[in-house]
């Protein structure tokens, strides 16, 4: 009865070990990550628009490039900077996510810019959004 006991106890031990390293993983860096694709913003949300589950399947939890013309900047109140690129559709676009350690490979990008933002893609809302993103290329 002890050895199952220390058995046990060591079994939940080691388990909140592995779940405490596992939630704590850091983040993969996109700045120096390849990209698993290289799109145009409005190619992007068109594959979004079209098939949603097959674009899911393609782009979810990838690096993605994506070019496009800057529509709109904004700053949230955590420090993050949102972008959002032009998809060439009134009611949608793609938002890119700067995180406030990364807001520096912004510095000099105004709306209306062509950009290369490379960001991890979290499917779509009703615009794309990809998170932990970098400009990656000023045009």
């Amino acid at each position: 009865m002890k050895k199952l006991i220390l058995i046990t106890l060591a079994a939940a031990v080691i388990a909140a070990i592995v779940g405490f390293l596992l939630y704590n993983k850091p983040h993969r860096d996109t700045a120096s990550a390849t990209s698993d694709f290289i799109v145009e913003a409005p190619a992007l949300l068109q594959e979004f628009t079209q098939d949603e589950t097959a674009a899911n399947q393609k782009y979810l939890d990838k690096v993605v490039a994506v070019k496009g013309k800057v529509k709109l900047i904004s700053a949230d109140d955590e420090g993050n900077l949102n972008l959002i690129l032009d998809a060439n559709d009134a009611m949608a676009g793609v938002i890119c996510t700067i995180p406030k350690a990364d807001v520096a490979s912004a510095d000099g990008v105004k709306e209306g810019d062509e950009v290369v933002v490379k960001g991890v893609c979290t499917g779509v809302l009703m615009d794309v959004v990809l998170v932990r993103c970098v400009v990656a290329e000023k045009a």
